[in-house]
């Protein structure tokens, strides 16, 4: 029988590689190159689109652009939306048996790699003629073949790039991967903006910053009242304050106090009697942050269906019954009945005790399919009971006091439970941060939080094997 790897092999000689490093690669030199494609990344944020009309008409994405790393206009329109979203149907799809994969041997996870590649680059094609047509970038009409042609191309190369540059981090030429980097700097980019930003807006107030911090000291100084100066500071609606920053310290210093929490079981090598292995680790957070991230690309994909379709038949039943939207400015919709409604997170802790029929089944879903999703995960990513128990075994190590054959059972009783636990706790602490008002969303905070942590651990594990 054939299988789809060896079906796609001869594409996979157009899609251009990262080839493998020749020898180590010091730490100093990966954070270096780490950093590069960092710095590239955020030039590419910044390159406006060449050849639109405007980008200013409503957004369908707004939703999930923090979460994409995706720049409306520019080079980085798409973010690393096709990046994700090939990975995770590619694991999907391994997962259910789908498609073959013997990850034991190198060619076939060269080729499996090379998969997600070419599907990362057919759905960046399909996505950016997608924009295109849909008229986000102006009237197709207007533009012309040739611009239109031309805005394809500009994204379908911009994707490529940051392929690429993903691929050169995971080859061991820098730290961790580029979608991690990349969504860590967009989440942290929005906080460090919303607290020092110097723009001036008008919320029906008068002139004032944008920034949390710069608000509170030009407020400090320019009133005469300075608690009242203080108490706006701390509590203005609609834009950032001194609270949401303070909430979201807290749910930093939260995140990172439970990134510590696991069980260690003892184990021993059956090889080598004298080798005494470290414990192997089961976390709390033991799927890390892919519950939010299935649960808020979910959501972000439901409200761009919800919202498009109400653009185009706003008196269809079933399109109000899926959600009413209404223009909240600055290219955000804003849900206002239906299942979009229920779905969408309270903004505030007032928003909390205003709708409690809202907050309820707002939580209950949140932790449902964040539970849900990370108990799934472990079958799909190949970090299930029985997974573990196979590369336990084939690495000769057996849990201390326990003999091979039972050993799986110990492990069927800890990771589902860490999985589903882990999962509860990473929907709560989402919850908790949109209902204290944290800056960036719940979502966003926490995805920040975790990867920043991975980076920790990766260097500290670095570092310790350098001594």
């Amino acid at each position: 029988m054939v299988r789809f790897l060896d079906i796609i092999r001869p594409f996979l000689a157009v899609i251009p590689e990262v080839a493998q490093p020749e020898r180590k690669v010091q730490l100093r030199e990966r954070m270096l190159w780490t950093v590069v494609t960092l710095v590239i990344f955020l030039v590419l944020q910044q390159i406006p689109l060449f050849g639109i009309m405007s980008s200013d008409s409503a957004d369908p994405l707004y939703w999930i652009r923090v979460l994409m790393a995706s720049n409306r206009g520019t080079l980085m329109e798409l973010g690393i939306s096709p990046i994700i979203t090939s990975g995770m149907i590619m694991q999907l799809l391994v997962g259910l048996g789908i498609i073959e994969v013997d990850n034991s041997l190198k060619e076939d996870r060269s080729l499996y790699a090379g998969a997600q590649k070419l599907f990362g680059m057919l759905l960046t094609t399909a996505q950016a003629a997608l924009y295109v047509m849909n008229g986000m970038y102006g009237d197709p009409a207007q533009l012309g073949a040739g611009i239109c042609i031309l805005i394809v191309v500009q994204l379908i190369f911009s994707g490529l790039i940051v392929l690429l540059l993903d691929e050169l981090l995971q080859k061991g030429y820098g730290i961790g991967s580029g979608i991690s980097l990349f969504i860590a700097t967009n989440i942290c980019e929005t906080v460090v903006w919303k607290s020092f930003s110097p723009r001036t807006v008008n919320a029906g107030r008068g002139p004032e910053f944008e920034g949390a911090v710069i608000a509170l000291f030009h407020l400090l100084i320019t009133r005469d009242n300075k608690l009242r100066a203080l108490k706006d500071a701390f509590y203005r609606p609609n834009l950032p304050n001194i609270m949401s920053l303070i909430s979201t310290f807290v749910i930093f210093c939260v995140v990172v106090y439970l990134q510590g929490f696991r069980i260690d079981l003892p184990i021993r090598s059956t090889r080598n009697p004298g080798y005494v292995p470290p414990p192997y680790p089961i976390k709390l957070f033991y799927t890390s942050n892919i519950p939010i991230m299935l649960q808020a690309a979910l959501m972000s994909n439901l409200f761009f269906i919800s919202q498009l379709l109400y653009s185009k038949f706003p008196t269809v039943l079933f399109v109000r019954m899926l959600g009413t939207w209404t223009d909240a400015g600055h290219g955000m919709g804003n849900p206002t009945g239906g299942f979009a409604y229920y779905m969408n997170h309270p903004n505030s802790f007032w928003e909390f005790l205003s709708d409690p029929i809202h907050v309820l089944i707002y939580v209950t879903f949140t932790l449902g399919t964040c539970a849900v999703f990370s108990r799934l995960w472990i079958d799909i990513s190949g970090s299930s009971p029985r997974d573990v128990h196979k590369q336990l075994t084939d690495q000769g190590i057996v849990i201390h006091g326990y003999r091979n054959k039972s050993m799986k059972s110990v492990l069927e009783y800890y990771i589902p439970t860490a999985a589903a636990l882990g999962g509860l706790c990473i929907g709560l602490l989402s919850i908790t941060a949109d209902m204290m008002g944290a800056i960036g969303s719940g979502t966003g905070i926490l995805l920040a939080v975790t990867i920043i942590y991975q980076y920790y651990e990766i260097i500290l594990k670095e570092q310790e094997e350098a001594r």
